[in-house]
């Protein structure tokens, strides 16, 4: 991995899983790494009980808005970490690619959104350990 490593977080709407990766990973690896999210088919809006579910544990994602899935995005990131977009992600030799299988948020009440945004937690913090360790001093 380089120096800060990029993670592209790739989910069908961008308005649900991968905003939630997103905005751990910024909130618990700070400048370490760099973050993108994006969509193949983005919504018009971030879900508004994904919004409240972050907003619950204090990360607030209110001012974020869904992007289009581009071959750029996927060509600049070290990882590329997928969520149920199937083979709509261009695949670029030299990366690494997860598929992280995780409920689709789309159409759910806050309720069912906690479980989601506490393991994608668990996960981004796996992954965080992997590509961008906090400096031992």
């Amino acid at each position: 991995m380089p120096v800060k490593p990029s993670v592209l977080f790739v989910c069908v709407h961008n308005a649900g899983r991968s905003q939630m990766a997103a905005a751990w990973l910024s909130h618990l690896a700070g400048d370490r790494v760099e973050v993108r999210s994006a969509g193949s088919a983005p919504a018009d809006e971030v879900n508004p009980a994904v919004v409240e579910a972050m907003r619950e544990v204090g990360v607030d994602i209110s001012a974020r808005t869904p992007k289009v899935l581009t071959h750029d995005a996927v060509r600049e990131s070290d990882v590329c970490v997928t969520m149920g977009c199937g083979d709509a992600c261009p695949v670029f030799p030299g990366k690494r690619y997860l598929d992280w299988k995780l409920t689709d948020p789309a159409g759910q009440g806050v309720e069912a959104v906690r479980p989601i945004r506490d393991e994608i937690k668990a996960l981004v913090e796996g992954l965080i350990a992997e590509i961008a360790p906090a400096p031992t001093s």
